[in-house]
C-alpha cells in the first residue's frame, strides 16, 4: 500500500494536469491566432453560462461522491454505481438551455453574439455530469490515476478535433470562427466521459476499483437507499456553487460592459477581455495545477482523518498543504514578475498579456492559499463557511468591477483580484486556526522561500553572458526565456529541498 497517498495521488494529477496545461497553451496560441482576441472575449463568456448548469447538475454530486467514499468506503464500493442516475439528470437543463440560449446570451450576458453557441456548449453538460460523478469516485478513494488519465484524454482530444477540422476548412477556403472551439468542447468531454465509463465498468465492477468490502455490507441496495446520505451533502453544495456561479457570471457579464463605460468600444472591451481571460490568466493559473491536485487529495485524507478522530493528522496536513502553496506561490511571483512581458510577447504576440501577467504575479501566494484551505475547510465539513467566506470575497472583486473599472479601466479588476484572493485566504485561514489550530512558521515557510528566491535570481542574472550567447545560437525566440525560467525554479527547488526538513509523519 501507498505510505503517501496524498502526496502520491498530488504527483499523478500534477503531471497529467502539467501536461494537459502544456497542450492547453499549445491550443490556446493558435485560438488567439485563429480567432482572435475578440474571438477569444466571446468564447470565455460562455463559460459563466456553464457553470451554472454544471453546478445544478455535476459539481455538487462529485463533492458528496468523494466525501461519502472517503468517510466509508466499504459501503461506497459497489453502491456507487446507482449514484450515477443523477449525472442523467443534468438532461432537463440541458434542454433548458436549449430553449432559452437566445435570451441567455441578449438578457443575462449582454451579448447576442454568444446565442448560437450556448446550444452546442449545452450539449457537453451530460457528459461532464457523468464525467464528474466517476471521478468524485476515484477521488474518494484516492485513486488518482482514473481522473487524471481522463482529463488528458479531454484535452488531446479536444486538441485534435480543433487541428483537424482547421485543417480541413483551411484547404476549403473556410474560415475558423468560435463554434469551432465550442464544438471542440462537447467532443473532448464526450471523449473523457466515454473513456471513464469504460474504465469504471472494467474495474469497479469486479472489485478492482474500490476496496475489499464487508459482507454484511453488501447487500443490495437501490438508488433510494444511497440518496439521503448524498442529498445531504449534495444539496446545499450544489445551493452554494450555484450563487458562487452566478456571482462569477455577474463579473463576467459585467467586465466588457464597464469597460464600454470606461470608453472602450463594444470590440475593444471583448478584445481586453479575451487577452485577459484567454491569454494571461492561463499563464498564472499553469502552475495552481499543482495545488489544485494537492487541494483535492486534501478534501477526502481530512474527511477520513476526521471520521477516524485523527486531529495531529489533520494538523501536519494543514501545515504541509501551507507550506508547499507558499513555496509555490513565491517562485511564481518571481517568475511571472520577471518573465511576464515576454511571456505575453513570445506566446501571445500581445503587449497587454505580458502587462497582465506582470501584475497578477502577486495573486499567486494567495490563490494557491485559498484553494488549499479552502478545500481542507470542506473536507472537514465547513463547506458552510467556506460558501460564505467565497461569497464575501467575490463581492469585494464584484465592487471593484462595478465601482472601479469605469474610472480606472481593466487595471481595477487585476487590483480586484489581489484584494479578493488576499481576503479569501485570510478567511480560510483564520477559521482553520480556531477550528484545528495548526502550526505557522513563518520564516520556514515565508522567509525561507524568500530568500532562495533572491538567491535564484541573483544566479540567474550572473549568468547573462551565457544567455546572451545562447540567444546568438539559437533562432527560436522561446528558448532563452523558457531555460532562464527553468534554470530559476531548479535553483530554487535545490535551495529549499537542502534547507528543507520533513516531519516524521509527514502525510
Amino acid at each position: 500500500m501507498n505510505k503517501y497517498p496524498i502526496l502520491m495521488g498530488t504527483l499523478i494529477l500534477t503531471v497529467t494536469g502539467f501536461l494537459s496545461r502544456i497542450l492547453g497553451f499549445f491550443y490556446r496560441i493558435f485560438l488567439s491566432r485563429a480567432i482572435g482576441a475578440e474571438g477569444l472575449g466571446l468564447y470565455q463568456m460562455i463559460f459563466p453560462v456553464h457553470g451554472i448548469a454544471f453546478a445544478l447538475c455535476a459539481g455538487s454530486i462529485q463533492t458528496a461522491i468523494s466525501q461519502l467514499v472517503a468517510s466509508a468506503p466499504a459501503a461506497g464500493g459497489r453502491r456507487f454505481a446507482q449514484d450515477f442516475h443523477l449525472a442523467l439528470h443534468c438532461r432537463s437543463a440541458d434542454r433548458i438551455h436549449l430553449l432559452f440560449s437566445r435570451r441567455l446570451a441578449e438578457y443575462f450576458l449582454l451579448e447576442p453574439a454568444c446565442g448560437p453557441l450556448l446550444p452546442v456548449m449545452a450539449l457537453s453538460i451530460p457528459f461532464c455530469a457523468v464525467h464528474a460523478c466517476i471521478c468524485g469516485y476515484y477521488y474518494g478513494l484516492r485513486k488518482a490515476r482514473v481522473p487524471a488519465v481522463s482529463q488528458l484524454v479531454e484535452q488531446v482530444i479536444r486538441i485534435f478535433f480543433v487541428f483537424l477540422v482547421a485543417d480541413i476548412y483551411s484547404e476549403q477556403g473556410k474560415e475558423v470562427t468560435v463554434a469551432l472551439a465550442v464544438w471542440a468542447m462537447v467532443i473532448g468531454e464526450a471523449a473523457s466521459a466515454v473513456y471513464s465509463l469504460l474504465v469504471y465498468g472494467l474495474t469497479a465492477g469486479n472489485g478492482k476499483g474500490s476496496p475489499a468490502t464487508d459482507p454484511a455490507e453488501d447487500r443490495p441496495s437501490g438508488f433510494s437507499a444511497m440518496a439521503p446520505a448524498l442529498m445531504a451533502l449534495a444539496f446545499p453544495l450544489m445551493g452554494n456553487r450555484l450563487v458562487l456561479n452566478l456571482l462569477q457570471s455577474l463579473e463576467a457579464v459585467f467586465i466588457p460592459d464597464r469597460l464600454n463605460m470606461f470608453g472602450l468600444t463594444g470590440s475593444e472591451a471583448l478584445s481586453v477581455y479575451g487577452v485577459l481571460t484567454g491569454m494571461a490568466l492561463p499563464f498564472i493559473l499553469f502552475p495552481s495545477a499543482i495545488t489544485n491536485s494537492l487541494s483535492v487529495m486534501l478534501l477526502p485524507a481530512v474527511a477520513e482523518a476526521q471520521a477516524l478522530g485523527n486531529g495531529a493528522r489533520i494538523r501536519r496536513t494543514i501545515a504541509m498543504a501551507l507550506r508547499y502553496s507558499l513555496y509555490m506561490g513565491i517562485l511564481c511571483i518571481g517568475v511571472f514578475t520577471i518573465f511576464g512581458d515576454s511571456l505575453g510577447r513570445i506566446v501571445f504576440h500581445n503587449a497587454s498579456a505580458g502587462d497582465f501577467i506582470t501584475t497578477l504575479a502577486w495573486l499567486c501566494p494567495f490563490m494557491y492559499l485559498a484553494t488549499t484551505m479552502g478545500s481542507v475547510l470542506n473536507g472537514l465539513g465547513e463547506t458552510r463557511l467556506t460558501f460564505v467566506h467565497n461569497v464575501l470575497a467575490l463581492l469585494l472583486r464584484l465592487a471593484f468591477v462595478v465601482f472601479l473599472i469605469p474610472r480606472h479601466g481593466i487595471l481595477a479588476y487585476l487590483w480586484g483580484m489581489l484584494a479578493s484572493e488576499l481576503f479569501l485566504a485570510l478567511l480560510h485561514m483564520s477559521a482553520l486556526g480556531k477550528q484545528v489550530g495548526f502550526p505557522l512558521d513563518a520564516v520556514s515557510m515565508i522567509v525561507k522561500p524568500g530568500v532562495c528566491l533572491v538567491i535564484s535570481v541573483g544566479i540567474l542574472y550572473a549568468l547573462a553572458p551565457a544567455w546572451r550567447d545562447l540567444s546568438r545560437a539559437v533562432e527560436v525566440e522561446f528558448v532563452v526565456p523558457g531555460a532562464q525560467i527553468a534554470v530559476l525554479t531548479a535553483v530554487y527547488g535545490g535551495l529549499l529541498g537542502l534547507l528543507h526538513r520533513p516531519e516524521p509523519s509527514e502525510p
